[in-house]
């Protein structure tokens, strides 16, 4: 298959550079495509382009498509300043040959399903809001859930800083009066949290159980797997 990315990206998953410095790169007249400099950001290349940089053709690195089953206590991001552990800790055998990333984030204390690639068009495919990507998480709370309350939230009644919170669907759980499940599109920080500090309730669990159609296929917690190609086919069709 071959897809439209950004030469910046495609730099970037070639481990020839972060993408901040593939940009200077590519504003230096340094980087060739098909033959021709190319100065301008944002420029977007096929993935069968051919790409050089100082006069030596780029090989992009093979893709590497990671499903985990993010436990608690660790950030989302490749690197910590403070050396506290992160998603990378789970797999470490992986990250330095094929320079994998998380796509998206989860906090600390937030578990579920979490990818991690190499390939940055997938990254921007389930990130990017204008793809609508679909989040669904399990939602534990400090009490029982009002239905007037349920019901603000399923007629979008709730406002955060950026705006009107539209949600897919939000529901009880059964037998569980106390644990929701909601849909939603959004990608906003901390949404879920806030949407029910908004209504006065405390999360004291949250997993994601579904991403873009991915599920935690009956991973443990803490464990992960490879994806196959017609799984990642499916993720590019259903975005």
């Amino acid at each position: 298959m071959h897809h439209k990315i950004r030469l910046n990206h495609y730099l970037s998953n070639a481990g020839i550079s972060s993408r901040r410095k593939a940009d200077r790169l590519i504003q230096s007249g340094a980087i060739e495509v098909n033959g021709k400099p190319v100065f301008k950001l944002g420029t977007v290349i096929h993935t069968d382009d051919i790409v050089k940089y100082h006069g030596s053709k780029i090989k992009s690195k093979n893709k590497i498509y990671i499903l985990l089953n993010k436990p608690k206590g660790f950030i989302t991001t490749t690197k910590d300043q403070f050396n506290r552990k992160t998603v990378m800790n789970l797999i470490p055998c992986l990250y330095d040959e094929y320079r994998i990333f998380p796509v998206g984030r989860l906090d600390s204390s937030t578990t579920g399903v979490l990818l991690l690639t190499n390939d940055g068009y997938i990254a921007e495919k389930l990130t990017h809001p204008k793809y609508h990507v679909k989040k669904i998480y399990h939602v534990s709370l400090n009490k029982k859930i009002k239905n007037e309350d349920l019901d603000q939230i399923k007629k979008e009644k709730i406002y955060l800083k950026e705006g009107k919170v539209k949600v897919c669907f939000v529901k009880n759980k059964k037998n569980a009066k106390n644990q929701i499940e909601i849909g939603l599109y959004i990608g906003w920080n901390r949404v879920i949290k806030r949407i029910f500090k908004r209504l006065n309730y405390k999360v004291i669990r949250l997993d994601r159980i579904n991403f873009g159609g991915l599920s935690k296929k009956n991973l443990k917690i803490g464990n992960w797997c490879f994806l196959n190609k017609k799984e990642i086919e499916n993720i590019i069709t259903k975005s």
